[in-house]
């Protein structure tokens, strides 16, 4: 876009924020998340974990999907930092970027992951391209789960992959969503070229919470129960929660 004015800024990034979110409202309604839809219900149905990946930023978009209020209790959130808590690898390995870019976590990260046949794996990641993202992916389609992929794919197919495959996420998993993020993820240009009001996390949330209703809509829709959080914040949540999660022990454990 043109040049913003710090005094315009707040304003302009309200209008891309909710043009995107539009954008992707239409995509929804559209039936442009029912194959994903319909790969997490199936899952659910199964007694399956919906397993959520996300390094860096898009952490973010595993917590909107794992172990949030309003969420489904059969999720779980596999991060980075578990090759340190329960791995061994020193600490300091957390404090820079390397680790997302090492594809040797992939297979550390799912030898302590309680995996079974019907799980279903959502990935996210704005750029698509760091090797422990597309090793991960791999990893899960040559065990033969579904993987579904949210990514920015204007920012994707403008980098190169740096996993020795030379694939994208776009390019392994069996559906990909696109977080309409621009290339860079920042939407304003600033004068002095400084570039601010990064919107892959704002998306990503939306993306989450999209699924998460499609698959309680699915549900509903067939009378079924749909196994969902309440906050642990109002009274009775906790019991509620502990007896659901019961039912998936220790499969739904996140760090």
């Amino acid at each position: 876009m043109t040049d913003s004015t710090p005094q315009t800024a707040q304003a302009d990034f309200a209008a891309e924020v909710t043009g995107r979110l539009g954008r992707l409202q239409d995509h929804v309604a559209g039936g442009g998340l029912d194959e994903a839809i319909d790969l997490l219900t199936t899952c659910v149905r199964s007694n399956g974990v919906i397993q959520a990946f996300g390094t860096g930023h898009s952490e973010g978009f595993s917590m909107e999907v794992a172990g949030r209020a309003g969420g489904l209790i059969p999720t779980r959130r596999i991060t980075l930092r578990e090759v340190v808590i329960v791995g061994g690898r020193d600490p300091e390995e957390l404090f820079g970027a390397e680790l997302e870019r090492d594809p040797g976590v992939v297979e550390e990260l799912l030898s302590h992951t309680e995996i079974q046949p019907q799980d279903v794996f959502v990935i996210a990641s704005n750029s698509g391209v760091n090797s422990s993202i597309v090793g991960m992916a791999l990893a899960l389609k040559e065990r033969g789960h579904s993987v579904i992929a949210v990514t920015s794919l204007e920012h994707t197919m403008a980098v190169e992959p740096k996993h020795e495959s030379g694939k994208r996420l776009s390019e392994i998993a069996d559906v990909v969503i696109d977080n309409l993020a621009p290339f860079g993820d920042a939407t304003l240009e600033l004068p002095h070229g400084i570039k601010v009001g990064a919107v892959s996390s704002l998306t990503a949330a939306f993306i989450a919470q999209a699924l998460t209703l499609g698959v309680v809509s699915r549900m509903l829709e067939a009378d079924e129960v749909p196994p969902v959080f309440l906050s642990a914040n109002i009274p009775g949540g906790d019991e509620h929660n502990q007896t659901l999660k019961d039912r998936y022990g220790s499969r739904i454990r996140s760090f």
